[in-house]
């Protein structure tokens, strides 16, 4: 006959190693992982390395192009771009303001007259011949933001995050029962391994 005693351990052992499991796949969530939600501070390279999400001088076109359809303040600019992105990118107050301030002194945007203390930039006749000079670079930057929009929207994984969660909650509540026997413990691992394997066939 078996001893309770190591029969409870098993069964300890066995709850919080899913656990475990669990809580890592939770912190790649939270950390970008497979599911994670939306990169904080831009794409990221091989290796985890932040990359550049434009090239030198491109902001400054995005910008301008954003400001000829209407014109906007700097947080407008902010989070039209974060949209634009599908929320994946949204660049820092400390790196937009300074742009704007660019482009009033290159004479590409003025200051127009605006309620509150935010300064509200509108293109002008010089950043409209600026940007049609530069075409092909204005496209290529709002392509770049486009094509990070798909890239979200193809691995937003909301409803495998909400499956994990269900499946997380079911394991602790079994497990966790009294008189859980090993035969169980083999039939939940039998479960999850048949689902990990469908799911690499998919």
């Amino acid at each position: 006959m078996r001893d309770s005693n190591c029969e409870h351990r098993g069964h300890d052992k066995f709850a919080q190693a899913m656990r475990g499991t669990f809580d890592g796949m939770r912190h790649g969530m939270r950390h970008g992982g497979p599911f994670g939600g939306r990169p904080e501070g831009g794409p990221r390279g091989r290796g985890g390395e932040r990359r550049r999400m434009f090239e030198s001088g491109e902001l400054r076109l995005v910008l301008l192009k954003l400001i000829e359809e209407q014109p906007r303040h700097g947080y407008d600019l902010i989070r039209e771009i974060e949209t634009l992105s599908g929320g994946a990118y949204a660049p820092s107050p400390g790196v937009v303001y300074p742009t704007m301030t660019l482009l009033l002194d290159m004479g590409l945007a003025d200051e127009q007259a605006s309620e509150g203390p935010r300064k509200l930039l509108g293109i002008t006749e010089a950043g409209r011949q600026h940007l049609a000079e530069r075409a092909d670079e204005v496209a290529t930057a709002m392509a770049r933001l486009t094509a990070l929009a798909k890239v979200t929207e193809r691995t937003d994984a909301a409803p495998v995050r909400r499956a994990m969660h269900n499946l997380r909650a079911a394991l602790q509540d079994r497990l966790a029962l009294d008189g859980v026997t090993r035969e169980t413990q083999l039939e939940v691992a039998r479960i999850l391994d048949e689902a990990a394997s469908k799911i690499e066939r998919l």
